[in-house]
């Protein structure tokens, strides 16, 4: 599809798009090193000081200052935990450092979803075959309609209600999105398929349930209820922020969805134009950005989601020259204005809405 603010390219405009964009991730990853190592150390650390202060003051809940700045701790661990540290060492942004507790494939994050599945939809099926409809999970999350291309159906009616939980039980959202519930109630999945599938879950369920809601609360004696309290209001505080920038990062209003035919003879170029047209950026400051998981910079994390995530604000300058000579749109606006265009989006296709006539990305 043509983009409303983006000119179609001639496919040697794409292909010389596509170099340029390659040649700017050529020279990073020659970068890489020593510098990204220190910083994901300092991150790991932040996340462990800031678990332990977090927790520690939720011990001296009978304080209620202490209760409420334990828990903002405890939420600021456990955002840049799943945000900084899981999500960007699950992509092997880390690997090079042949750490096995930074690698990417058998990292293990702080949410009840397990790495594993977060692997394969997110990794391959979300980076692969982005905003591609029927392809990408995360169209919808199998539960909302955000673009006009989606059949329109009576249920749609209560999303608004639906993406309020989804906000607030982020992390049950991301656990069982792997399990595709819907091809069992279409009959293409069967219930013994769905319990083997719910075995690695369960486990890892039942852990985080386990340490968040018995083992601490239990380690503070008469302060039980407290403690559990400010494990389960730490939790939503990462819940809800990491479903604004997702949200942020993926449906705003110029954000586009794709039919399958275009993975036809798709080659890089196309592939790089379609990150581009299916993200959007968030502006702010440095703290912001490391907070964000630097998803902040989502139209970089989609063009290189390998490279390590402390380097998409300098990339982004380049990225967004780059677009501005083949004259795509660079959408990039402060979070709240962002996250206001998201809220639209999901009251408009809430009701029936037809889409856009659909156009090439290659000039004709």
């Amino acid at each position: 599809m043509n983009h409303p603010k983006s000119r179609a390219l001639s496919s040697n405009e794409i292909k010389a798009f596509g170099e340029e964009l390659d040649a700017l991730k050529q020279r990073h990853l020659e970068d890489v090193g020593e510098a990204d190592a220190r910083y994901i150390r300092r991150i790991v650390k932040a996340v462990h000081y800031t678990e332990f202060l977090g927790r520690g003051l939720l011990f001296l809940s009978f304080f209620p200052p202490a209760w409420l700045l334990g828990t903002l701790f405890l939420g600021i661990s456990k955002i840049l935990e799943n945000m900084e540290l899981g999500h960007n060492v699950m992509h092997g942004q880390y690997d090079f450092m042949n750490d096995p507790s930074l690698n990417g494939s058998t990292y293990e994050w702080d949410i009840v979803a397990t790495g594993d599945s977060w692997r394969r939809g997110h990794n391959y099926k979300h980076h692969t075959y982005t905003n591609i409809r029927g392809m990408d999970d995360d169209v919808g999350y199998g539960m909302l309609r955000l673009f006009p291309e989606q059949r329109w159906k009576p249920f749609y009616l209560g999303q608004v209600l639906w993406v309020t939980l989804l906000g607030l039980l982020f992390q049950w959202g991301v656990a069982i999105q792997e399990l595709e519930l819907g091809k069992l109630f279409k009959g293409r999945k069967s219930w013994t398929q769905l319990k083997s599938e719910l075995k690695p879950i369960g486990s890892k369920v039942r852990r985080q349930l386990l340490k968040d809601y018995l083992l601490f609360p239990l380690l503070s004696g008469p302060l039980f209820l407290a403690v559990f309290a400010g494990n389960l209001v730490a939790n939503l505080i990462r819940n809800v922020w990491t479903f604004m920038i997702i949200f942020c990062g993926h449906f705003t209003t110029d954000v586009q969805l794709f039919p399958k035919s275009i993975l036809k003879d798709e080659e890089k170029g196309h592939w790089y134009l379609r990150q581009l047209r299916g993200s959007s950026n968030l502006s702010g400051g440095k703290l912001f950005h490391i907070l964000s998981g630097n998803l902040s910079h989502q139209i970089e994390h989609h063009l290189y989601p390998t490279i390590p995530a402390r380097r998409y604000a300098a990339m982004s300058v380049e990225v967004k020259q780059i677009c501005k000579r083949y004259g795509q749109n660079y959408n990039c606006a402060s979070l709240s204005r962002q996250f206001g265009q998201v809220c639209w989006r999901i009251l408009r296709h809430t009701f029936p809405s037809k889409p856009a006539p659909a156009v090439g990305l290659v000039a004709a």
